[in-house]
């Protein structure tokens, strides 16, 4: 069995962030969200992967590498454009080469992983599972619509959602779906959409196996999603201390890189910070990622991710639920009268409270 990554989205519900940084690389607790997924798929054993990737593709590569840092061999798959997900299920063809396969979307996270489910896909007959969520928002993804527990509908972002299961970004297939994916037809935004191949699936009669994810889901295309993450992950976090501690109060989980330094200051935990960071007479509070090489001088962080190489310094107010990019200096001036001064990106959001 092999797995199909996709890492070719431009990320635009990410920027300014993913202006300059593919959206699968932005990390949780300190990882790339990618990273993740590879590692689910290593741990269900599949460990020849294709990764589909587009205009970040020399980014991804050098994150990634051929993969055998994290347990597997990558394949690299060029889609020219990001014209839907069974389109990038036909740009693949050559490198699935008739196999059964999981597809993983790879800003995805389960906190389950896909180990059991891929045990169960391997020793079953269905063509194919999908897997499913309850969400308030069904009306934001491709939904299904179930008749006794058989699959029988999928819609793509429904106006007026049939059902309230969403379709989870991870799928199985056997070599069944080429032939759906060949026969459909752009949709209405000029993409091949996975839900119509599915779809096809199920009208040609085969058996498309649902299978609904208990624990959490997330995916990471917006920010309060990727915080939320970040929370989750760091929520189980095993402590470890390998920095220098200088006058500095702990509390909690927490991770603390070696080459970090913490001094005259407070962390509450679930945290982790970077290796080389500097965290100098300030408070970093529940839930924040510090990123390698970050200072924050005199200054308040919670409920955050700081990239690398990030500067937060002679901040009167709690910096929280932020996502900072790399080399992104916030400092209070000392200068009067006193006023704010701004350098923002396009796509950025500022919130003075």
């Amino acid at each position: 069995m092999k797995g199909l990554v996709l890492s070719g989205g431009a990320g635009t519900r990410l920027r300014p962030i993913t202006h300059t940084s593919a959206k699968q690389l932005v990390p949780v607790a300190n990882r790339p969200v990618l990273f993740y997924g590879l590692e689910a798929l290593r741990d269900a054993g599949v460990t020849d992967v294709g990764i589909v990737v587009g205009d970040t593709h020399a980014e991804i590569e050098a994150a990634v590498g051929d993969g055998s840092a994290l347990g597997i061999r990558a394949t690299y798959i060029r889609q020219a454009a990001p014209l839907g997900l069974a389109h990038a299920v036909l740009t693949a063809e050559e490198f699935l080469d008739g196999s059964p396969f999981v597809m993983y979307l790879g800003d995805n996270l389960l906190r389950d992983g896909i180990t059991e489910l891929v045990e169960r896909f391997r020793a079953g007959t269905s063509d194919a599972m999908i897997l499913l969520q309850r969400v308030s928002d069904p009306q934001s993804y491709g939904v299904a619509e179930l008749r006794d527990g058989r699959v029988v509908r999928l819609v793509e972002k429904p106006r007026e959602p049939v059902s309230d299961l969403a379709l989870v970004g991870v799928y199985m297939f056997s070599p069944a779906i080429m032939d759906s994916a060949k026969a459909i037809r752009p949709s209405g935004r000029g993409e091949l959409e996975i839900t119509d191949a599915i779809q096809h699936m199920i009208d040609r009669g085969l058996a498309v196996e649902p299978h609904e994810v208990t624990g959490w889901w997330k995916d990471t295309g917006r920010i309060d999603d990727m915080l939320e993450a970040n929370r989750l992950i760091l929520e189980v976090i095993e402590p470890r201390v390998e920095g220098e501690l200088v006058d500095a109060a702990l509390e909690g989980r927490i991770v603390i890189e070696a080459g970090a330094r913490v001094v005259r200051s407070s962390i509450r935990g679930p945290a982790v910070i970077g290796a080389g960071a500097l965290i100098e007479d300030a408070y970093i509070g529940p839930y924040t990622a510090i990123s390698d090489r970050v200072v924050v001088r005199r200054a308040e962080v919670e409920h955050s991710i700081l990239l690398e190489d990030s500067r937060v310094e002679e901040i009167d107010a709690r910096v929280e639920s932020s996502l900072i990019g790399r080399g992104v200096t916030i400092r209070r001036t000392g200068e009067k009268p006193r006023a704010y001064r701004f350098m923002v990106g396009d796509s950025s959001t500022i919130g003075l409270l």
